[in-house]
């Protein structure tokens, strides 16, 4: 059968558009792909703009893809072995470290070997597509610079028409290296290849520096990363900064932006103010914590978001639970959230005011600095880092276990902290059966004083029972009656003790009735006779006039300008000064019964010292002539004269308990800087 001259063409037409095609796969197969290199080599260098280089044996291998679907499934992709390849840094971070004099390799990334499939179809459009990209011993150096510009963001060129469309890296045995300039840290991971593990594909181990501190720790991650798209990437280990250890295990979603993180963390430490260091975050002195939470965080731009939620720990002694939240905004971030205590050892506060041992200082990672004579903490605050974070947190205390000198329990706070400035406010105890409210400012910005604080303290006692606040006075437990008391101070200072040391303002206190024990009333007077007979037939309670305070604080120095408890029986006075500068007491009590008293020493008794070692003593002198005088009597006259000198007639019955009372009820007022009270009185030594 003869074909037409028509079909002949026809078949010869076929044939030829079908033997193109199979010659070209066969000469693409046969090829010497390393005479592409340098095709490649520029396209890739265009597409991602900064250096890429294939310098070792380049292979070529065709695969089909089967998550491709219809016809495009057919269409064979070549697959690239590629060895010894390079990827550079951006020119312009090259530029920058040259000028500054800082080393950065030129390389951001080599491999011994990396394999990819280029999806053909994709070419026609201009666009490098690789779905999946294979290192073999990877070395890889990330860095940001201090204007928060890194290596790993591929930008486009304008200029090309190429582009890169990278999705996912599978990485075996290599190492990577973060140099981040903002965060302070310079740290590498050594990777090595798991087997037999359905969960992770890596093991790594790392050692550097984040905030000057060490770091060092070890774990697991995902063996592919996944560059587009929300598949998470596993990881878990545990790491050593500085004073700081940290547990976690969760999945990064698109870690190259840092898109989520959702974490099991379990972090601890020496004090949660060495998290600074780690976080940025200004968190307060404290003893050793551990705690363990869940901890979210979207990175969108400059309003990244990180909780840390349901969060349960310790905090040396006392329990911590609640959630905070940290949103980065501008000028600052800023930390909100709720912690609270079901009990709380008010030992551990000590911490937040420098009111620690120098041991405990010690392992916290500060220097020994309290005096061994000194009560008041000398440690300094940390005010240049107060300008880096605002923050509204609050705290709660159900219950406090203090000792048994310490009559104080429930605590509720907040801490606001805005451009330096942080204010308690509220910060409220339950304070001897009454409520202690107070309020208080330190102005950390530098606006006032460098590296000082600026402090204000507003504080009102109510209610307040004698017996609670002194419940190892056995004669104080016949007492009835309940103190108000306020005070207003202000000073300038870099810690707790230079602040009382320049503090300036008043303190008034005041009880308007009750019932005080007659045995005390008594041994303060030094009434023997009378103590011999209250002993004999019990104690009473005799009825309290009134009490009332006034003391005006001028540079540390807290001077009476009247103290008076008013009873039926007697009428104590009390003078003199506590200088907060010094640590040290000058106050004199005077007693003076109403009645009569039969061998009565009374005599002033003096409260002296230090704070550390305070003393009291009775005026020696006073004793001596009362005695002297009953025994020179006793020697020239009866001895029933003898007792002359011992008996006391009894004082003025008409004390000014409203006048009094009046003025301890006004509000207590603080100087602004520069201003004083009163001027400076001497204090005894």
């Amino acid at each position: 059968m003869s074909l037409s001259r028509r079909t002949k063409l026809a078949l010869a037409a076929g044939g030829v558009l079908l033997a193109v095609p199979a010659a070209a796969l066969i000469v693409l197969y046969h090829y010497d792909w390393n005479r592409a290199r340098p095709w490649l080599n520029e396209k890739v260098s265009a597409a991602i703009e900064r250096p890429f280089a294939i310098r070792g044996n380049l292979a070529l291998s065709w695969q089909r893809q089967p998550q491709e679907l219809g016809w495009r499934g057919l269409v064979p992709w070549p697959h690239l072995l590629a060895r010894d390849v390079h990827l550079g840094n951006p020119a312009p971070m090259l530029a920058a470290a040259a000028h500054s004099g800082d080393t950065v390799p030129a390389d951001m990334a080599s491999a011994a070997e990396l394999s990819f499939s280029l999806n053909p179809l994709a070419l026609l459009e201009q666009k490098i597509t690789i779905p999946l990209l294979s290192f073999t011993a990877p070395q890889v150096y990330l860095q940001r610079t201090a204007d928060g510009k890194n290596n790993w963001t591929f930008k486009r060129n304008p200029q090309s028409p190429w582009r890169l469309d990278l999705q996912r890296v599978v990485f075996s045995k290599g190492s990577v290296r973060l140099v981040d300039v903002p965060q302070k840290i310079d740290a590498t991971a050594h990777l090595d290849t798991l087997a037999q593990d359905s969960q992770y594909g890596v093991s790594w181990r790392a050692e550097g520096r984040w905030n000057r501190q060490p770091v060092s720790g070890q774990g697991k991650a995902g063996a592919v990363l996944s560059l587009q798209g929300d598949q998470p990437f596993p990881l878990q280990g545990k790491a050593q900064v500085g004073l700081v250890h940290i547990a976690a295990e969760g999945t990064l979603t698109r870690p190259l932006q840092l898109a989520a993180i959702d974490f099991r963390l379990k972090v601890g430490g020496a004090s949660m103010a060495r998290l600074y260091a780690l976080t940025g975050l200004v968190l307060p002195e404290t003893p050793p914590f551990a705690t363990e939470g869940r901890l979210r965080g979207t990175l969108a731009g400059q309003h990244s978001r990180w909780t840390y939620d349901q969060f349960t720990g310790r905090v040396g002694s006392s329990d911590i639970a609640g959630k905070l939240v940290y949103e980065q905004k501008q000028p600052r971030g800023h930390l909100s959230g709720t912690v609270q205590s079901k009990l709380l050892q008010f030992a551990d506060l000590g911490p937040l005011i420098g009111a620690d041992s120098n041991a405990s200082k010690q392992a916290r990672g500060l220097p020994a600095v309290q005096p061994s004579e000194k009560v008041l903490p000398v440690e300094t605050f940390k005010t240049e880092r107060w300008t880096s974070i605002d923050a509204d947190v609050s705290y709660r205390a159900a219950r406090i276990v203090r000792t048994e000198q310490l009559p104080i329990s429930h605590l509720e706070t907040e801490f606001h902290l805005r451009d330096g400035v942080l204010k308690l406010t509220p910060l409220n105890f339950d304070f001897a059966g009454g409520k202690l409210a107070s309020t208080v400012t330190l102005d950390g910005s530098g606006r006032d004083a460098k590296n000082a604080i600026r402090a204000d303290l507003a504080a009102s006692a109510r209610g307040i029972r004698l017996q609670e606040l002194f419940p190892h006075l056995p004669q104080l437990q016949a007492t009835v009656g309940v103190i108000n008391a306020d005070t207003k101070l202000s000073a300038t200072g870099n810690s707790v003790a230079t602040l009382l040391a320049q503090s300036n303002g008043e303190l008034k206190t005041r009880i308007s009735q009750g019932q005080i024990s007659k045995l005390l009333l008594e041994q303060m007077g030094l009434n023997i006779g009378s103590i011999v007979l209250t002993k004999l037939v019990g104690d009473k309670q005799v009825k309290l006039n009134c009490l009332a305070g006034d003391f005006a604080v001028t540079d540390g120095l807290a001077q009476t300008r009247s103290f008076v408890v008013d009873t039926e029986d007697a009428t104590v006075r009390i003078s003199g000064a506590v200088s907060l500068d010094d640590e040290r007491l000058d106050l004199t009590m005077k007693p003076d019964s109403k009645g009569l008293r039969i061998i009565s020493l009374r005599s002033p008794i003096y409260v002296r010292g230090t704070f550390k070692h305070p003393d009291v003593d009775i005026d020696k002198g006073v004793l001596a002539l009362r005695a002297g005088g009953a025994i020179a009597l006793a020697t020239l006259a009866a001895p029933v004269a003898a007792l002359a000198p011992l008996i006391s007639g009894g004082g003025s019955s008409d004390t000014p308990c409203g006048p009094l009372l009046a003025e301890a009820a006004r509000k207590p007022v603080a100087p602004p800087p520069g201003k004083k009270l009163a001027p400076r009185p001497g204090i005894r030594n």
